[in-house]
Parts: structure tokens; sequence; C-alpha cells
């Protein structure tokens, strides 16, 4: 009966402690979540305010314009011109065969439109939106932006576009710009300029856009947008203006080079014009060229295969990369060495049967004319190119002697030119032969070395540094491109001294004497007395053929019945006006023939331009006049 009874104070006591406990819960609660809110808002701020603005803010980097490239008159070869564009992202679209197909109704797409937007989303793996066609008309841009409710992840983007006014005219000099792949991607990454080039999806990739990227690219800046919950930009809340890539001023006369250019007709091959006494390049021609606005957003695979199968490699820098033999280009820099090393003298004379036999051999090396020049002195060996007063001059001085002078002049080594790719050429040696043949030298090939050929290899712009050196005294100038560099952000135009290379040993009588001589070449009785008619300033020159194909012993080179592909290459180097030159070309006709019928009548026309400012008209085609008389 008395445990049914109840107990108040029993109960008092376990409603207090019910009480309490309820308490120190809700007091432990309370403090963690005190704490709780201390160690988001007061201890960890910084942090997730961070994040917070994170989803806020998106940072948008700004791609600066890149800078343009001119010529020494201002003459614009590479600039940027607005358009636009359709984009389509991939990460907000799934099936992007349909979605072109959808697309395809409104603007045009065509097969090569597809093949380089398959191309560029492998490149960029899909990360960053891509565009499906560059250069919408305003009747397409219309037309989409109508419909553009029915695509998203679809969008008309306004950028700045690289542009070559003048086509394929210097397209080797200028180069292009190219998308980034992942080559590039590497070498950005390994020079630590990943984001210098956020945002941006092009580069230089050869010629003067590839070796001044960096002046040309420019700063990158930036702007941080508010966004909404959907991502889309609300305002702009602050913004660092990018800086503009400076402009190159270049040495190069745009319209001498595109005289040059008109000048090789349908001939295949190479100019380069020279100041003498600064080195500046006036003109800088490889032909045929090709458009280097193909390049620029990704070059389809039709124009891609007709210029890197067509056989007359428009893709090749014939001036810069081109290796040549020289012929008798060589032979007023051999009739120097003669006189600098006194293995000759000016007076000296042979008697020119129309062979050299070798001591001690019964191999005869012709001579270009048959029957022989007669008797004949150092000048006159120059002006009617004797092949055999230089078969015996080879021999006198030696392989050796002759690489070591011929290389003060630049032969066998690079330019330094202020472009990428340059090759070096070759003039061989006994040790270079020992390394690379493990085999003696020949007295033979001595022989053919003083008539350029042999293992000697060229190039058109070494040949020009050559002549230009020796139309400046022995004063070697370092050949550049780009003579002013200006600052976008500030106006300042910086210019780009000339580089003395170096004041080459020679005697200045010695040199006049074979300028002198040179001069006579261009006159009655030498060997481009044709390209020196009537012109109303003195023209020095040196003409030259190159075998393509050898001729058997005892057979005769017949031009007539030769393949037009295997026919020599004609060759001139020259400066003017000789007695104080302001401009020292050489040029390289593929498979021209003769010298002084092909090669010396372009650098003519040029001499014409820019001394006179007379028009141009191409050079026929004299390779085949059937002459078997093969001379310079």
């Amino acid at each position: 009966m008395q445990r049914f009874l109840r107990n108040p104070q029993q109960e008092r006591w376990e409603f207090q402690l019910r009480l309490k406990t309820l308490w120190g819960l809700i007091i432990t609660l309370c403090v963690l979540l005190l704490a709780r809110l201390v160690w988001l808002q007061v201890i960890s701020h910084g942090y997730y305010h961070t994040l917070a603005e994170a989803n806020r803010i998106s940072i948008v980097p700004i791609v600066p314009n890149r800078g343009l490239i001119l010529d020494r008159k201002g003459t614009v070869l590479a600039e940027n011109n607005y358009t636009y564009d359709l984009e389509i992202n991939p990460a907000r679209n799934k099936n992007l065969d349909r979605l072109i197909d959808q697309l395809s109704e409104l603007v045009t797409i065509t097969s090569s439109d597809r093949k380089l937007f398959r191309k560029a989303l492998d490149e960029t793996h899909g990360l960053s939106p891509v565009p499906i066609r560059n250069r919408l008309s305003e009747t397409e841009i219309a037309r989409f932006a109508v419909n553009h409710y029915q695509f998203p992840g679809v969008d008309i983007q306004a950028r700045l576009i690289r542009d070559y006014p003048l086509g394929t005219s210097a397209s080797h000099l200028i180069g292009y710009i190219g998308r980034i792949n992942e080559a590039d991607q590497e070498r950005l990454d390994d020079a630590g300029l990943t984001d210098e080039y956020r945002g941006t999806n092009h580069i230089g990739k050869l010629g003067i856009e590839g070796h001044y990227e960096h002046e040309l690219h420019g700063v990158t800046g930036s702007e941080q947008v508010e966004t909404d919950a959907s991502g889309r930009g609300v305002r702009s809340l602050s913004r660092i203006d990018p800086t503009a890539g400076d402009d190159l001023f270049l040495t190069v006369d745009a319209g001498l080079q595109q005289a040059a250019e008109k000048a090789f007709g349908d001939h295949r091959g190479a100019l380069v014009a020279i100041e003498p006494g600064t080195g500046d390049i006036l003109a800088f021609v490889s032909e045929p060229g090709f458009d280097p606005n193909l390049f620029v957003e990704g070059i389809d695979q039709d124009n891609w295969n007709a210029l890197n199968n067509s056989p007359d490699k428009p893709l090749n820098n014939r001036a810069l990369r081109g290796l040549y033999p020289p012929g008798s280009t060589v032979k007023p820099f051999m009739a120097l060495a003669a006189l600098t090393l006194g293995k000759r003298t000016t007076a000296y004379k042979i008697s020119d049967p129309g062979y050299f036999s070798f001591p001690g051999s019964s191999h005869r090396y012709r001579d270009w004319r048959q029957g022989g020049h007669g008797m004949v002195d150092m000048h006159l060996s120059i002006v009617q190119s004797c092949d055999t007063y230089y078969y015996g001059l080879a021999n006198d001085l030696g392989i050796d002697a002759m690489h070591d002078f011929f290389s003060e002049f630049g032969f066998g080594q690079k330019t330094g030119i202020d472009i990428d790719g340059e090759m070096s050429g070759l003039y061989p040696s006994t040790e270079w032969k020992k390394k690379r043949y493990k085999q003696d030298w020949y007295g033979g090939e001595t022989v053919i070395s003083g008539i350029g050929q042999g293992y000697i290899l060229t190039t058109p712009l070494q040949l020009a540094q050559a002549v230009a050196t020796l139309a400046n005294n022995g004063v070697m100038m370092k050949p550049h491109l780009v003579h002013a560099i200006r600052d976008r952000a500030t106006g300042s135009v910086r210019e780009i001294a000339p580089e003395n290379e170096r004041t080459l040993p020679l005697k200045q009588s010695d040199i006049d004497f074979v300028r002198d001589a040179m001069e006579d070449v261009m006159k009655p009785g030498g060997t481009a007395a044709q390209a020196g008619a009537g012109a109303p300033y003195l023209i020095a020159g040196k003409t030259g053929t190159a075998q393509v194909v050898g001729v058997r012993q005892g057979e005769k080179y017949n031009e007539g019945r030769t393949a037009e592909r295997n026919r020599d290459h004609a060759l001139f180097i020259a400066f003017a006006p000789a007695d104080k030159p302001r401009i020292a070309v050489a040029v390289l006709v593929e498979n021209g023939g003769h010298g002084g019928s092909t090669a010396a009548p372009i650098a003519r026309k040029v001499f014409d331009y820019y001394l006179l400012g007379r028009g141009v008209t191409p050079v026929p085609d004299n390779s085949n006049a059937g002459d078997d008389s093969a001379h310079d």
C-alpha cells in the first residue's frame, strides 16, 4: 500500500535533476554553437571570405592587342582587325555533331570548318570555348542573334584577328601566328609564362612573328567581374588594363620587296638585299611564297596539302635555309685571298687552254669556255670568270687556307640575323672531312672548291653578307631585320643600332682592284654585260652557275636537253652604285641556267627600282635558250 503513495520530495529532486541536465545540455550546445560561430566568423573569416568572393567574383584575363609590324616607311605588314566568331562551349553541349548540324541551318559551316573545330577541340581538351566559324557576316550575325535562345553554350564573340594585308609578299620574312598547341604550351610552362598567356589562343610561329613574340605579345590584363548564381556577369568591380604589344619597324622596304618578288616572275629562288654600311636588310625574298593568313586560325587540310605537296616547295625559306653551291660568285673572294696571302700578284698571268691538268695526273678540269680564254691575268679572270685560273689558284692556296680566309667573310657560319631557323652552310677543311667521313682530303676536291663547287654550301643570306662586306671595304655589319621598336604604352621609339661584326684585315688597294674588276663584269666583255647595259650608275657584280646534276667526264652539259629541275642554278652577287654602295644583293634562281642571263637581270631590276624608282616587269625564262656553251 505504501509503495503506491506519492513522494513529492523524490519527484521534486528528479524534476530538478532533469531540468539541470536539460539546462546543461542547452548551455553545452550554445557553447558549441558559439565556438563554431567564433571559428567561422573570426578565426576562419579570411578563408571563407575568400571562398565566397571566389564564388561571387570571377577573374577574367584581358588579352592585349598584338603589336603591329611595319616596314621602314610605315607600311603595315601585319595588323589586327575586328572579327566576329561563333564559339561553342563543349562543357555545355554533349552532342556536338547534332548541335553543329542545327547551327549550319543558320550560318554556313563547311567541312573544313568542322575539321578545324575538331582539331582545336583536341588541342584545348574541351576546357574552353572553341570557334566553329570565323569572320561571320552581318547577315549571319543577325540570323543567329534571333535564334540565340535555342543554343545554350553557343555565343558570338568579337575579337581582334591577325591580318597580313600584303598576302604572300614577304611571307617567309614576317612569318605568321597560329593557335597555341601542346608544344607551345610546354615551352610557355617551362619559361614561366603560363599566366602571361591566360586567355591568349595564338602565338608567333615563324619569322618576325616568332622571333619577336615577347615584344609583340604585350602584357595580359585582368578584370574582376561579379557573377550571379548562374555564373553570368553582373558588373565589373575592378580592371587592370592590358598593355598592347610593341610595334616593330623593319629595315625592309615593302615596295622594294614586292618589286623583287615581281622580278622573279615564275622562277623559284631567293634574293637578299642589304645596305652595306648598316647591315639593314632591304629585301628578303623567297619565291614562291605562301599566304600567312591561311595559318592564323589553323590551316585546313586542302590548303595544307597544296602547300606541303607542291614541287615548288613554297614553305621552304630559301633565303635563310636554302643551301646551294656558290659557283663562280666565290671568284672575287678567291682573288682577294690570293692577294692577301701573297699567292698571286695582280699582274700574274696564265695561259688558259680550256682546262687545268692536275699535277701528276692525267685528269683535266674543264673551263666553261671551250678552247680557253688565252692569256689571263687576275682582272680578266674575274671579268670573264675563267675557271682554269681558279683551279690553279685553289691548288696553290690549299683548302685549309681557303677555309680560314672564307670564314672571315662568313662562309660556313650563321650570320646571326634576327629570325630563327638559319642554316650555317658549309665551307670544308681537311679536319672537317676527317671528322665527317673519316677520310683524307684529296687534291682534286681543292681544285673544284676554287670555282665554288664540291662540298661548299652557302645560303643566299650568307652570299649577301659577304658581298656587302666587300662593298663596305671589309667592314662586316651584322644583318638585321628590325631597326626600331615602339613602346605602345609610352609611344617612345627605341632604335636598334647597327652592329659591327668585324673589320677584315684586307688592304684597301686589293679591295679596290677586285671591285674594279667586278665593275667590268657588267661592261662589254664581262659575263653580265647584258644586265649592265645602259645603267646610269655603276654596278659591280659577279655571276655564278652551280651544278645540280653532275656531268660525266668527257661529256658536255647541254641545257636545252636537260630536264628543267635538273638544270644548273643561276647566281649573281652585286652592289650599286659601285663608287658609293647603297645596296648589295645576292640572287639565286633555282634551275635558272646562267647567272648572267637569269639572275643578273633580276638584280638589275631591283637596282633600278631602288636607285631610280623604275617599275619592274618579270624576268623571262631564259634557262632553255638552247645555248650549249655553258657560262656564268
